[in-house]
C-alpha cells in the first residue's frame, strides 16, 4: 500500500514550487496543465512521448495519468493541477446532456485516487489542486460541480492532506484543520501545524513515519 496525500491551495500559493527540493531522479510529475515550472528545473525533463527518457510527462487524460502512476518505477509520484483533468473533460463534454458526465468524472476521479494508494509500499503519490470554497465558509478541493460532490468526496481517500498557506510573504503547509478546511495527518508525523512549503520535508516526515524503505 502506497502512501498517498493530496496537496490543496489556490494558485500561486507554493503548489508546483513545494517540489523544488525533491530529487528529480527519484520523481515522476505528471502535469494536467502546460505550463514551465516555477524554480529552476536541472535534472527535471519532459519528455515529448512516453517512450522518450524523463521525469515530466504531461497529460490531462485520466485513463494515462492512471497507467502511468502503476507502471513508473519512480519512488515518488506527482500529480500537479489535478483539477484540470476533471474541467477538461466537463469542458470536452459540454455539449452531452444529462448526468451520466458527472457520473464518468466522478468515477475516473475515484480511480485515480484508489490507484494512488494502491501501489507498491515504498511509493509516494501527492497530488495538487486547487481549493473552492462553499456557502458557508468551508474549504475543500476543487471538483466541478455539486454532481461530482455528492457522490466523491476527495478529502476522503486520504490519510494526509495539506494547504498551502502565505503568511507575511513566507510560504507553509498547514498539516491539521483550522475548522473550515479538510486538512488533516497523523498525530506525530509533523512538528508544528506550520511546515515550510517544501515536498521534500513532507516525503522525508513520511518515510520516516511509516519507516518507508526504498527498493533498489
Amino acid at each position: 500500500m502506497s502512501i498517498a496525500t493530496l496537496i490543496l491551495g489556490s494558485s500561486g500559493s507554493g503548489k508546483s514550487t513545494s517540489l523544488r527540493n525533491l530529487d528529480p531522479s527519484k520523481t515522476l510529475l505528471i502535469q494536467c496543465i502546460k505550463k514551465p515550472l516555477p524554480f529552476r528545473a536541472a535534472g527535471w525533463k519532459t519528455r515529448k512521448d512516453l517512450k522518450d527518457e524523463g521525469n515530466v510527462i504531461r497529460t490531462d487524460n485520466p485513463a494515462m495519468i492512471e497507467k502511468i502512476m502503476r507502471a513508473s518505477p519512480h519512488e515518488i509520484v506527482v500529480i500537479d493541477d489535478y483539477q484540470a483533468v476533471m474541467v477538461n473533460e466537463l469542458m470536452g463534454r459540454s455539449t452531452e446532456t444529462g448526468f451520466t458526465k458527472f457520473s464518468d468524472i466522478g468515477k475516473n476521479a475515484w480511480n485515480i485516487f484508489t490507484a494512488a494508494g494502491g501501489l507498491a509500499e515504498h511509493r509516494r503519490v501527492y497530488i495538487l489542486a486547487h481549493t473552492q470554497t462553499d456557502d458557508f465558509g468551508n474549504v475543500r478541493m476543487k471538483t466541478v460541480g455539486k454532481m461530482v460532490d455528492q457522490t466523491l468526496v476527495p478529502e476522503g481517500y486520504f490519510t494526509i492532506v495539506l494547504r498551502t498557506d502565505v503568511r507575511d510573504g513566507q510560504y507553509y503547509f498547514s498539516t491539521q484543520t483550522n475548522g473550515q478546511d479538510c486538512c488533516k495527518s497523523p498525530i506525530g508525523m509533523f512538528a508544528d501545524r506550520h511546515i515550510d512549503n517544501d515536498l521534500s520535508i513532507v516525503d522525508q516526515a513520511i518515510t520516516s513515519f511509516y519507516e518507508l524503505e526504498a527498493v533498489a
